[in-house]
């Protein structure tokens, strides 16, 4: 029998891929492989180990006492050999969420980033919401992201450090035909009496729901209540027209057909953008990241607060 030393590290990722999501057919989508092949490599680990990693039944996978023995093992293994490969520049590539297509802050932190680190791979990914990000950072499935960090639950905080990089100006989404459509800029208190979207029960996005209930309090803005999570431009535009409510956004979202984006003032209110990442992260297009992050700030002065600008005391800090 093969010794654990014969191990090939494909055969560690693909049982720690598993381990992690207790489902062969997540697992398969996150390794960008076919099931088929991921349950032969598990296989194929478990005879080179001599032991059963999974009691796998037809409606769930669990992890045996060997599989949770090796679990830490592995990923220790997989973290050294992303070492071993980093010193010598080849390095895997540094995943970079940046929430949505739309957005451009984060898009613009990742280009620079590309300029200064030409030798390196940064790829974007899109977890639409850093609280959804952030279980992904943590569980090492993605280097870093953008959001509202105030906004985290204090447990995934604990997990996580952060770089301020903007107070982005916020904007209101309407449909051409609403009556505040026609107008430059919408006043805060013209919205007095509407009902706004503001992601309320998506999981992924909490801390976007806080924000706008911080900013909307005591000027008679309603949340709208949950609504089904619209995936693509079409969904999203098919429920909002269905609604008719205002959507809560960016001044930097891109107007979709039927849409306008109007900044909103009186006061301006601002959405705290930091740069965030897992805690003890090593890499080497890490550095480029941050320092990108940094110089965009300053050039752009992100950080300026204009005169009347908002933001909620918790994000002060």
């Amino acid at each position: 029998m093969p010794s654990p030393s014969s191990v090939e590290p494909r055969l560690l990722r693909a049982f720690v891929a598993v381990a992690e999501e207790l489902h062969f057919t997540r697992a398969a989508t996150r390794l960008y492989i076919a099931q088929q092949a991921l349950s032969r490599d598990v296989r194929r680990l478990e005879r080179e180990l001599g032991t059963e990693l999974f009691l796998r039944t037809t409606r769930q996978v669990a992890l045996t006492p060997d599989g949770e023995r090796l679990l830490p093992l592995a990923r220790r293994a997989l973290q050294a050999q992303d070492d071993l490969l980093a010193a010598f520049g080849q390095a895997r590539p540094l995943l970079v969420d940046l929430n949505s297509p739309g957005l451009l802050t984060g898009r613009r932190v990742l280009e620079r980033a590309r300029a200064l680190a030409p030798d390196c791979e940064l790829m974007a990914r899109y977890e639409s919401g850093l609280t959804g990000a952030a279980a992904e950072m943590i569980a090492g499935r993605l280097d870093a992201s953008f959001g509202r960090f105030a906004g985290l639950d204090p447990a995934l905080r604990a997990a996580l450090d952060h770089q301020p990089v903007r107070h982005e100006p916020m904007a209101v989404i309407l449909p051409e035909a609403h009556p505040l459509a026609a107008r430059e800029v919408v006043p805060l208190a013209a919205l007095a009496g509407e009902t706004v979207y503001a992601g309320a029960g998506n999981p992924r996005t909490p801390e976007w729901t806080q924000l706008a209930g911080l900013l909307f309090e005591g000027r008679g803005i309603a949340i709208a209540p949950p609504a089904p999570l619209a995936v693509g431009e079409e969904e999203f535009q098919r429920l909002m027209a269905k609604t008719g409510h205002p959507v809560l956004a960016v001044v930097d979202f891109p107007a979709l057909p039927g849409t306008v984006v109007r900044p909103l003032v009186d006061p301006v209110p601002l959405s705290p953008v930091s740069l965030v990442w897992r805690r003890g992260l090593t890499h080497p297009a890490f550095d480029a990241l941050r320092r990108a992050a940094a110089l965009l700030t300053a050039e752009e002065k992100w950080l300026r607060r204009p005169a009347g600008g908002w933001i909620p005391v918790v994000d002060e800090g």
